[in-house]
């Protein structure tokens, strides 16, 4: 099978074009014919070698987490698929090596699920890690309930443009921060609020206009910004944070709830995403889809930290 790969950490120019083996499913795994793979910053992170302490590689390794496309083959122990199925996943693995920039990828049946109807491949494809991160953020750790106020930082970006529809279609009352130029589209998203974070003093405007404070800061930012949130929240606030698990431990010891959340894999989540998306409640915005061999060309779009929602791999016709 025709697979991106990488030998060694290092710039985009590290990432290849190689045929390798067709992987075969083990036990409770089926075999995902890729049509579309997602791009995240992860991917890009995983490539130059920062995360190699935290996350356990093996060479070559085939990036990405992100996958739609049809099931081909079913291992031993799987009843609830079938060769056709249309599914999409976040495929993350204990070892990082197999991921979704190739013909096919191998992964737990019960971590899949059915691909929205309405949707294509490559919009599927860009949902699973985004929306499931945005969920277990928003629901699992923050606790988001009807009528909350809750402030999504980097509104417009693959997280957190998920988030905003998220929290829009529980009942929240959704403010967001992004750049001037991505205030209409997140107005398009279902946000109440838009803020410019490049805008001088807005951190008190925003706490003159809201002098009981936000329910939940949902951070996809990190640094200053993290810090920046903790005296906007309420008396019973909390913070969720995709990037800061040091300063969330910190904060918490000293009484103020903070969540740090690494996405896990989730069969019955996607499937709710699923659901939401096939009542017109989620949406995916694309921001570039390009042909497999281009992916050092997404990894640099992705790399430069201004794409409006996703970029994704297109693998088949």
């Amino acid at each position: 099978m025709k697979a991106v790969i990488l030998n060694a950490y290092g710039g985009r120019d590290v990432l290849e074009v190689a045929e390798l083996p067709k992987p075969e499913p083990g036990n409770g795994e089926v075999r995902i014919e890729v049509w579309a793979a997602g791009v995240n910053p992860v991917d890009w992170k995983i490539r130059e070698g920062y995360l190699h302490d935290r996350l356990p590689c093996e060479f070559p390794i085939i990036p990405g987490w992100d996958v739609a496309g049809r099931i081909d083959a079913v291992g031993p122990e799987v009843t609830q698929w079938e060769e056709g199925d249309e599914v999409y996943a976040y495929v993350r693995k204990p070892v990082i090596q197999h991921g979704a920039y190739a013909e096919y990828v191998t992964f737990d049946a019960a971590h899949i699920a059915r691909k929205p109807n309405n949707f294509s491949f490559e919009e599927a494809a860009s949902v699973p890690l985004a929306a499931l991160t945005a969920y277990q953020s928003l629901f699992d750790a923050g606790k988001l309930q009807p009528g909350e106020q809750v402030l999504i930082h980097a509104a417009a970006g693959g997280v957190g443009g998920f988030a905003v529809q998220l929290a829009r279609a529980a009942g929240a009352i959704v403010w967001g921060t992004a750049s001037e130029a991505n205030h209409v589209y997140l107005k398009e998203l279902g946000a109440d609020h838009v803020l410019d974070y490049h805008e001088v003093g807005v951190w008190d405007r925003l706490r003159e206009s809201m002098p009981d404070g936000m329910d939940l800061i949902y951070d996809c930012i990190g640094g200053e910004t993290f810090e920046q949130s903790i005296p906007l929240l309420s008396t019973k606030g909390r913070i969720v944070s995709i990037l800061e698990p040091t300063r969330c431990q910190a904060l918490t010891e000293q009484g103020t709830p903070a969540f740090y959340v690494f996405v896990e894999p989730s069969g019955p989540q996607l499937a709710k995403l699923s659901a939401f998306a096939e009542s017109g409640k989620l949406k995916s915005h694309l921001a570039a889809v390009l042909p497999l061999e281009d992916a050092a060309r997404a990894h640099e779009l992705i790399e430069s930290l201004h794409t409006r929602g996703k970029i994704v791999l297109k693998v088949r016709e």
